[in-house]
């Protein structure tokens, strides 16, 4: 009976204690400002919302490459028009000799310094630019039109097929520069032979992807539509097959651009290129070598460098078109 009481009285001491914590927690619930627990959830909104903004500004920016791809697109048409535009507008008389001014270093005057026959080699170096571009847009055309033509041609028949493989093989087992050199050789250099050496060595990856696609393409569902419809087999490729390749071909032919850049200044380099009346990088390079070894290093430090900014503007503007078409990748045209 008597640790019955006791037991009861503890109980009675816990209810007691746990009454007062509940009124003292209650009190302190009520003393607390309405305002202050307003601001509080305020505070904590904002924050809440400042991080889903973020995280949706990171998101955008990760998951939109084409807004990138097309800023800097932007960038390389804009420099490569600007290179062109000023190296083509330039007037004649801006390479003229100036015995006065032989081998001067860069200057204010002469960015890029001037040569052994006091030419200014900014203005020789834009001009080279523009020839480079010019033989490179030759060369790019010349080529995709040969990929475009084998192309459709293999996906007419089976036997074209085989014959055009065999074609492109051959020309893919032989080595590139080997085969550009010869065929400069034999069209005499200049710059009508220099782009044709170059375009009939850089359409064989274009043309095995053009023919990838038209194989592609005669296996899809409106295509043999058009064939149970009547339509003969040119009025389907041209109306229903050439729209499908034309950004494939596009990206493959501005790929084609710094390739044909460079390999025009190696071949002029090596003197099977341009004639030395023209300005050309690669003359103004292979005409430098002679003098590097007496401290000249910036006849061909600055025409290299501009050499490789415009075939970079162009390789960044071809990967952009890519990106925007969402065409392959653009190792596959190279």
């Amino acid at each position: 009976m008597k640790q019955t009481v006791e037991r009861s009285s503890e109980q009675t001491r816990e209810s007691v204690e746990v009454q007062k914590v509940n009124t003292a927690t209650q009190e302190a619930r009520d003393n607390i400002n309405p305002e202050l627990l307003q601001a509080g959830a305020e505070k904590e909104t904002r924050q809440t919302r400042k991080g889903y903004a973020g995280t949706n500004n990171n998101n955008q920016h990760v998951r939109n490459p084409r807004k990138k791809a097309l800023i800097w697109g932007s960038f390389a048409v804009i420099w490569i028009v600007i290179v062109w535009l000023t190296g083509r507008l330039l007037p004649a008389g801006s390479t003229l000799t100036s015995l006065m001014d032989r081998n001067l270093a860069p200057t204010w005057a002469h960015p890029f310094g001037t040569d052994w026959l006091g030419r200014d080699m900014f203005m020789r170096t834009l001009k080279g630019l523009a020839t480079s571009i010019q033989v490179g847009l030759l060369a790019a055309c010349g080529g995709g039109l040969i990929a475009l033509l084998l192309g459709l041609g293999a996906a007419s028949s089976k036997a074209a097929d085989r014959v055009i493989s065999w074609i492109i093989d051959l020309f893919l087992s032989v080595p590139h520069l080997v085969s550009l050199v010869m065929l400069a050789f034999v069209f005499g250099g200049g710059l009508a032979g220099v782009a044709a050496a170059i375009a009939l060595t850089h359409w064989p990856n274009l043309a095995r992807i053009v023919r990838a696609e038209m194989i592609q393409l005669k296996s899809a569902e409106y295509i043999q539509i058009s064939h149970k419809l009547g339509q003969s087999r040119l009025q389907i490729a041209v109306q229903h097959m050439l729209p499908h390749l034309v950004p494939q071909l596009f990206v493959g032919v501005l790929l084609i651009f710094p390739h044909a850049i460079l390999h025009e200044a190696a071949i002029t380099f090596l003197g099977l290129g341009l004639s030395p009346q023209q300005p050309a990088i690669g003359i103004i390079l292979s005409e430098s070598m002679r003098y590097l070894s007496a401290g000249m290093w910036w006849l061909a430090f600055f025409p290299g460098l501009a050499l490789l900014l415009v075939v970079r503007a162009f390789d960044v503007l071809g990967n952009s078109l890519k990106t925007l078409t969402g065409t392959g990748s653009s190792r596959e045209v190279r």
